[in-house]
């Protein structure tokens, strides 16, 4: 049994391999061999899509990976923008903001679906608001140019408010939740691994964006990864593996993969277990290729902040899409 287990991951590690080798070989010159390639890639809270890799035995990629970590995805685009990282993960308002100048040095290459759980708008545990609309004048931190800003507006606009009845005060997550414990915000809207703490100290729920969000999370790439034939594989190979080990989590796996989240987001086994059950039962995180509905959801985003005001005129989202990446994906899927 084993051994033929070892026989299907093999397999599939070469099925990942051969569109990479086939860019490499075409792009000899620019990259003489596969250890050349290094990809620069971003993180939101903790390393989650590095210890996935790990755990599912696919990270012995035949290029580097150089991970870094950041509080939200709007960092990684403007990190994008520095040249300081070639591949952002985020969701789909980060690239609007990114891309609003009109002078872009990225595209959206791939969408990733996921889990919209945890995105939530949280008050402390002595608080007396109920409901989005007990909001009303009070203050609410939120984290700017996220998911977060852009399910606040929603929910908002559902309890009957406008931007204006609230005062929104922009933080970072780490700030954010300090805000809450310390007093100086009534409110917080952020997601991931800030509300898991934000619950853990005791918050309450009064809000969400689970079915306000459309689950589209995005991989973009630097424009210059594009021109790289061995570059732009390497990208269609790792999203596709993260694709593959969230499969091999799902597999029966949950428990054992709990333990790894748990150790950072230092929550309980039995909880992060429950939340990766969950998450997985609610969107399965699997990668998928550009099409017209992906970049449609995300011209209604876009659209949202217009008419917020936080865009200062209309985007056409398309400008920064591509689907140069969608075959070498779906031979790696």
């Amino acid at each position: 049994m084993l051994f033929r287990r070892a026989l299907r991951s093999s397999a599939a590690a070469l099925t990942l391999l051969l569109p990479f080798a086939a860019a490499c070989a075409g792009n000899a010159k620019a990259d003489s061999s596969s250890g050349s390639v290094t990809l620069k890639v971003g993180a939101t809270g903790w390393k989650v899509e590095e210890a996935v890799l790990k755990f599912a035995h696919l990270d012995d990629t035949p290029y580097k990976v150089k991970w870094s970590v950041f509080q939200g995805g709007d960092q990684q685009l403007q990190a994008i923008r520095a040249g300081a990282l070639d591949v952002a993960s985020s969701s789909e308002i980060p690239p609007v903001f990114a891309a609003a100048d009109g002078r872009p040095n990225f595209k959206v290459v791939a969408v990733q679906r996921g889990s919209t759980l945890n995105q939530e708008v949280v008050v402390p545990k002595n608080s007396k608001v109920t409901d989005i609309a007990g909001l009303k004048g009070k203050k609410i931190g939120y984290v700017q140019n996220t998911t977060a800003h852009y399910f606040l507006y929603e929910l908002l606009k559902q309890a009957g408010l406008k931007w204006s009845d609230v005062d929104a005060k922009p933080l970072l997550p780490n700030d954010g939740l300090a805000a809450l414990n310390g007093g100086s915000i009534d409110a917080f809207a952020s997601y991931g691994t800030s509300i898991i703490t934000a619950h853990q100290q005791g918050a309450r729920t009064v809000g969400s964006g689970a079915d306000i969000l459309s689950g589209n999370f995005l991989w973009s790439a630097r424009d210059s990864v594009l021109k790289s034939p061995a570059q732009k594989a390497a990208v269609a190979d790792l999203v596709a593996r993260i694709t593959k080990a969230y499969a091999y989590v799902r597999d029966g796996r949950e428990a054992a993969f709990a333990k790894v989240i748990s150790a950072n987001t230092h929550q309980p086994v039995a909880q992060a277990q429950s939340d990766l059950v969950a998450q997985q039962k609610q969107r399965p995180t699997q990668a998928r290729t550009v099409g017209d509905d992906t970049i449609a959801s995300q011209q209604k985003v876009a659209d949202a902040f217009t008419e917020l005001g936080a865009l200062k005129e209309h985007l056409d989202v398309k400008s920064f899409w591509t689907t140069a990446l969608n075959t070498d994906l779906k031979k790696a899927l």
